[in-house]
């Protein structure tokens, strides 16, 4: 038994592997897109009936500082690839997944060293566009673009729909808590259909990978020995 998990957890790694590929594939290649936090941590958690998390820098974002009394230390920053910006008069500052409010509060702090009462106003310029990952048993895997407030039974219907060997009862939800990891939800899409309730549907954040995994019967073998077959058929059908 513990072989056979084992087995499962590595197949769903090798998946989502190549489902990322697929999906940095035709973003870069502009095929794919459909229309669509304070710091998180480990130990919250990721919260998935969320419905308008704030957004978070990341590298390559762009931003304006605008300070009303000194206006001689107006700028326009870009986060580096390490998440680090460099600022006029100070040097620099880790802003990396921080969220406007947060950012507005740590250039303030950062400020007060050389001048009184800093008040300055943070404009993001340039950001990462809102998205998230389709991939396993749906007609169109790939990265699709986040807008407004989108579950994820509206995903699975951007991304095409349920593919006929989808496992409509396992569809994972995967969501990032901080730099090195993830929370996973396992979701029972076929059961809030057959209830006609979409109460435990969740909204998406940008960056949620969706995985729907293959059901039982579409894993068979293609070729498999015939004293194989009676595993999958009763004689009482003949």
């Amino acid at each position: 038994m513990k072989t056979k998990n084992q087995l499962r957890i590595f197949e769903i790694t090798l998946a989502l592997s190549v489902t990322l590929a697929v999906a940095t594939a035709q973003d870069s290649s502009g095929v794919s897109v459909a229309t669509g936090s304070s710091t998180a941590d480990r130990q919250s958690g990721a919260n998935f009936g969320q419905r308008t998390p704030r957004y978070q820098l990341v590298a390559g974002d762009v931003f304006e500082l605008t300070f009303e009394f000194s206006p001689e230390f107006n700028q326009v920053v870009t986060v580096q690839p390490d998440g680090f910006v460099t600022l006029r008069g100070i040097g620099d500052l880790q802003v990396a997944s921080q969220t406007v409010p947060e950012l507005t509060n740590s250039v303030q702090i950062a400020y007060q060293k050389i001048l009184y009462n800093p008040a300055v106003a943070v404009n993001l310029k340039e950001f990462e566009k809102p998205y998230f990952i389709a991939g396993g048993q749906v007609a169109r895997p790939g990265k699709y673009t986040l807008h407004g407030s989108t579950s994820l039974a509206e995903a699975v219907a951007m991304a095409g729909g349920f593919t006929d060997k989808a496992k409509h009862s396992q569809v994972l939800l995967f969501r990032r808590v901080s730099a090195e990891w993830a929370e996973a939800r396992v979701l029972d899409v076929k059961k809030m259909f057959s209830d006609k309730s979409l109460r435990e549907d969740p909204y998406l954040h940008s960056g949620d990978m969706l995985f729907v995994p293959q059901n039982r019967i579409s894993k068979i073998a293609r070729f498999l020995p015939t004293t194989g077959v009676s595993a999958y058929m009763s004689p009482t059908q003949f």
